[in-house]
């Protein structure tokens, strides 16, 4: 006699919403959706199942919409030198573009190959300064001198940059944007801050970068002499469907430009970074700002390099300095390997989309 498992259907939805057996809501779900509306309508009390058609149904495949693209070879051997560029900011735009150049050059000197740059590193962070430290990059012959020593610094050391952030400037509208140059100084991508920093913790801070700044509405990854990058700036690192989809994209890194305050610097700055890494298996990089106690917004530092199993590579406390840590994109298969992640992900159960590859 053929054995079936038999749900009472009309009675039992709410019970199996509520209550949630340990196999109800997977055999609810794996009978298609125009039978249960049908037996509702009709009055049936029961739909039947097959033992083992769950078990039958587990896979990987279909959690990622669409798949995920394998890690692609990356020059040499993998390893590199990086270095973040922890910059003290001012009020002048010129001092602050000149003393960028020389901490890039000077890591560079010291045999960096990828130099990562703070969020909003030529200018005060504050809704009043964006507007008047703007650079609009897309106007053809217009004052953008950030990005231009961006671009030519990068040739003449022949570094990638992943040039922190500052405001720019397009169709009347302002962003928070990241510029990401290659070693012969070519614009390799850029990355408008995707999720607008607006909070409100009473008797903490409070700040709104919609009052002036408006979201891109673009994720950004790149491809570089040393590997494939995605990037995010600060607020964005509280998203993690961000940086699955960077993953689901075969990065190698997340560089997170940023500016943690100090309410919630010392609670999530390395915490999320760290969050971030240990999800996806990868490398990520923060950079913020030097500490500036005196500012109107004062950020936590702590710019730091975080492994693909959650190990800090490098990082330094509050103050001015550049940090040098050394990366090995091995690390990443390694720790793949040893736990397969991407295999054991229940498609049956859940998808991420990517909408822009979808």
């Amino acid at each position: 006699m053929k054995v079936v498992r038999t749900i009472l259907y009309r009675s039992t939805c709410l019970a199996l919403t509520r209550f949630r057996p340990p196999h109800a809501l997977n055999l609810l779900s794996s009978v298609p959706s125009s039978r249960r509306v049908a037996a509702f309508r009709s009055g049936r009390t029961s739909l039947h199942f097959r033992p083992g058609s769950v078990i039958r149904a587990m896979t990987s495949s279909g959690a990622r919409l669409p798949s995920t693209v394998p890690l692609c070879p990356t020059p040499g051997d993998g390893k590199y030198k990086i270095a973040l560029c922890q910059l003290s900011v001012t009020k002048d735009k010129v001092v602050n573009i000149a003393h960028a150049r020389q901490a890039i050059e000077a890591a560079a000197d010291e045999g960096a190959q990828l130099i990562v740059l703070p969020e909003m590193w030529n200018c005060p962070y504050s809704n009043d300064s964006f507007p008047l430290y703007a650079e609009e990059t897309d106007k053809q012959g217009a004052d953008i001198p950030s990005s231009t020593m961006l671009s030519d610094v990068a040739r003449k050391k022949g570094v990638t940059i992943v040039g922190g952030s500052i405001p720019e400037r397009s169709e009347g509208r302002l962003y928070n944007t990241c510029y990401i140059f290659g070693k012969n100084g070519e614009l390799k991508g850029k990355h408008r801050k995707t999720h607008l920093f607006d909070i409100d913790i009473p008797g903490k801070i409070t700040f709104k970068e919609s009052d002036t700044l408006t979201p891109g509405g673009e994720l950004t990854v790149v491809e570089t002499d040393v590997g494939r990058i995605g990037v995010g700036i600060c607020y964005d690192i509280r998203f993690p469907e961000m940086a699955m989809l960077y993953a689901a994209q075969g990065v190698h890194m997340i560089c997170y430009p940023g500016a943690f305050n100090m309410t919630t610097g010392p609670l999530h700055w390395e915490l999320l970074a760290k969050a971030r890494a240990v999800d996806n298996q990868l490398y990520v990089v923060t950079c913020s700002p030097a500490r500036d106690s005196g500012a109107g917004y004062v950020a936590w530092g702590h710019s730091t390099v975080v492994g693909p199993f959650g190990e800090i590579v490098a990082t330094t406390e509050h103050e001015e300095k550049t940090v040098f840590g050394e990366i090995d994109y091995s690390r990443i298969n390694q720790i793949r390997l040893n736990m397969p992640l991407d295999t054991q992900r229940r498609g049956d159960l859940y998808c991420l989309v990517d909408q822009e590859r979808k």
